[in-house]
């Protein structure tokens, strides 16, 4: 049975690399998008399908034109079970004028879910295709001469896939809602949380769900992989409440997890075996 519990996809890291050039114009730099994800419940589904295909973003402040720089206008599908705990995918390397960037427009023209019982369902793309769907970005994406910056869209999953009908089984699933909800990380005010999951003996638990809390109020949630290790990306610097749960073990929660700009903050955890 998919678990429905609010899990947060870490869906496009947007890389504003700017180049030491010798003779080139030192007034633009290159932006290096990278599409990752983090793990779905797989209990019933194998792919959730999305197809962007045009990227613009946004600059701030005064400048000459249109405010909008179209990144790409190449078709790319992805399947996000395929990019988990880290794994990314290349989706722009484009040189951009210097400046700022509080908006990012993602034009999606298809999307859908496919059963491990091969069911596939094609899903109606609210808006993605026409206008794009916007994301903001607080605080703004500067791009300047030497300097790297990056940005980590948060893909909540089980927000953006709705499915419909009983779940308990695939017989039962009569279909899917598609409502992307995305939120932006400025890689500059973040940093990441890493680490393994294992019971006592100790051997890997897999699918043991952590979630992570900012204030009690839920930030994201992931699961562990079959080696029962996990990523969480594009977490802002701060106190976290950290806690992981697994069928059959006692859940553990450790009150205060602190996350470091541009670190990797390792949390791992053993679980103990439910009492019969």
């Amino acid at each position: 049975m998919i678990k429905l519990k609010t899990l947060t996809v870490m869906v496009i890291a947007f890389s504003l690399l700017i180049l030491g050039c010798n003779n080139k114009d030192e007034a633009t730099g290159t932006l290096s998008i990278k599409l990752t994800d983090a793990p779905f419940p797989t209990d019933l589904v194998q792919e959730a399908n999305v197809t962007i295909f045009k990227v613009e973003a946004r600059q701030s402040g005064s400048h000459e034109g249109s405010p909008y720089v179209t990144l790409s206008e190449e078709e790319f599908s992805f399947n996000l079970l395929d990019l988990t705990n880290g794994i990314t995918a290349n989706l722009v390397n484009i040189e951009v004028p210097a400046g700022s960037y509080n908006l990012f427009r993602l034009y999606i023209s298809k999307a859908s879910v496919v059963l491990k019982d091969g069911k596939t369902y094609d899903l109606t793309v609210p808006s993605g295709a026409s206008s794009g769907l916007k994301i903001f970005v607080k605080p703004e994406i500067v791009v300047a001469g030497g300097l790297t910056a990056e940005l980590v869209l948060d893909f909540d999953v089980s927000q953006s896939f709705i499915p419909q009908g009983d779940i308990s089984s695939p017989d039962n699933v009569t279909g899917f809602i598609f409502k992307p909800v995305i939120k932006a990380t400025n890689v500059s005010v973040a940093g990441s949380l890493v680490g393994t999951v294992t019971n006592l003996i100790p051997e890997p638990i897999e699918g043991a769900q952590i979630s992570v809390f900012a204030a009690d109020t839920l930030n994201t949630t992931t699961f562990t992989d079959e080696l029962g290790g996990y990523a969480v990306l594009g977490l802002e610097a701060g106190s976290y409440k950290v806690m992981v749960e697994s069928e059959g073990y006692v859940s553990h929660t450790v009150e205060v997890v602190e996350i470091i700009v541009a670190n990797a903050t390792t949390q791992n955890f053993e679980l103990e075996e439910e009492q019969q």
